[in-house]
């Protein structure tokens, strides 16, 4: 009658060299893919030379009524608040300021009621140019940062800083 074999006694050198191969080979194939995603991302995306701004689509003019605002995320993570302050279909009826405050970096929003913007951190308060007009930050004299915008063809985009590989930024 044949033995049978515990666990233990099958692992032969042969079976472990094996298994040791190939997780080795499948730790590479997945280091190497990671590496490869990420630098494709920033080589085809952003590449050398690439403007310091750029056009990117925010959403259609029929997308948003008057009054109403959108967070918009940059490319780059910058925060954007974008609001619609008229109806006549131009780059004119919006308003795109940074959706962070200057005082301590909080969420800034869009009152439409009030015709302002608002950081409830310590009640600053911003005019639809995003100048400071009340609380810490008009104290401190800052103001929102403003971006362009454009229409074409119903679509709204706004101009927003991108950094590409071996932009004088990153070198």
């Amino acid at each position: 009658m044949r033995e049978k074999k515990t666990p233990a006694e099958d692992n032969s050198p042969e079976r472990r060299e094996f298994l040791s191969s190939v997780a080795m080979v499948g730790g590479l194939a997945a280091g190497y893919g990671t590496l490869a995603v990420m630098a494709g991302r920033y080589l085809y995306l952003y590449p050398a030379g690439a403007q310091d701004e750029a056009w990117q689509f925010v959403t259609e003019l029929k997308g948003v009524r008057v009054g109403e605002a959108l967070d918009y995320v940059a490319p780059t993570g910058v925060r954007i608040v974008v609001a619609r302050r008229a109806d006549d279909g131009t780059a004119a009826d919006f308003v795109a300021l940074s959706g962070v405050c200057p005082h301590l970096g909080c969420q800034v929003h869009w009152q439409p009621h009030k015709n302002r913007f608002f950081c409830p951190c310590h009640n600053g308060v911003f005019d639809p140019q995003g100048k400071a007009i009340e609380g810490p930050p008009a104290a401190a004299g800052q103001s929102l940062a403003a971006y362009p915008l454009k229409v074409e063809a119903g679509l709204l985009f706004i101009e927003v800083p991108v950094v590409g590989l071996g932009s004088p930024e990153e070198v």
